[in-house]
């Protein structure tokens, strides 16, 4: 009895820990949810700039619905919450593995985290300043010119958050490849001879997780070719950093 007791308090305790970090990572949400929506609607301005922009005299964005207008700034700024708590919520899941962890391995877990992090962001921004103006350049002119552009503000919003997570998450590929080379599940080598395949699923999972049209698609597929080629330069610097590494120890062990 005692034994098992003493088995059950570990887990029971580290349950404890976890239940603890991801209540404090909802409230970070909550009360950044709080502290944002006195701005709802000047956030939804901004996200909603790079098609305004774009509209032809007399077109504008409109509500389908009676609660379109407080709905989607809403969910706009839970979403923004969302994105702005990513370092912390990764923080407490840092702090809850990192004991885990042996010395080297925290070594590299750092820098993959922040640049985790950095990536995250970089795809979300690539998406609004870069992507976003070039679909919507598109759309708003190929349009039968008697035809008014008017885009129900639900559906914008919608749009542009799945834009916003697909390239987010994308854009974390050279992470992914580098865990893939370090961690030994493929090599370098192996990588490389499969670049026509991966360039091809590069155009698949771009048709599936962006809206359907040829320009979003093209507009992600070639990103994650780019950052899947990033991935591989990053396997190949590790592999000689290794390689180098094992070179040592093979001289130290020659001299003693």
């Amino acid at each position: 009895m005692s034994t098992d007791s003493s088995n059950q308090a570990p887990l029971v305790a580290h349950l404890l820990e976890l239940r603890n970090r991801l209540l404090k990572s909802v409230l970070a949400i909550l009360i950044l949810f709080v502290g944002l929506y006195a701005f709802a609607n000047d956030l939804y301005l901004i996200v909603s700039e790079p098609l305004r922009l774009l509209l032809p005299a007399g077109s504008s964005l409109i509500a389908t619905e009676v609660a379109s207008p407080f709905l989607a700034p809403l969910k706009l700024t839970f979403f923004v919450s969302v994105l702005i708590s990513v370092p912390y919520t990764l923080y407490q899941a840092w702090s809850f593995i990192a004991p885990a962890l042996y010395k080297n391995e925290k070594q590299i877990a750092i820098p993959l985290l922040v640049s985790s992090i950095f990536l995250f962001y970089a795809g979300v921004l690539f998406a609004y300043y870069i992507v976003l103006p070039l679909i919507f350049g598109f759309f708003t002119t190929v349009g039968p010119g008697e035809v008014t552009v008017m885009t129900d503000i639900n559906n914008y919003l919608n749009f542009v958050l799945k834009l916003f997570f697909a390239f987010g998450v994308t854009f974390e590929i050279p992470v992914a490849t580098y865990l893939l080379i370090k961690a030994g599940v493929t090599t370098v080598a192996a990588l490389s001879k499969k670049r026509p395949y991966i360039f091809l699923g590069c155009f698949v999972v771009g048709m599936l997780i962006t809206p359907p049209d040829i320009f979003s698609q093209t507009l992600l597929a070639i990103p994650m070719w780019m950052l899947f080629e990033l991935g591989l330069l990053a396997g190949r610097t590790v592999k000689v950093v290794v390689d180098g590494s094992e070179e040592e120890n093979e001289k130290t062990q020659a001299t003693q």
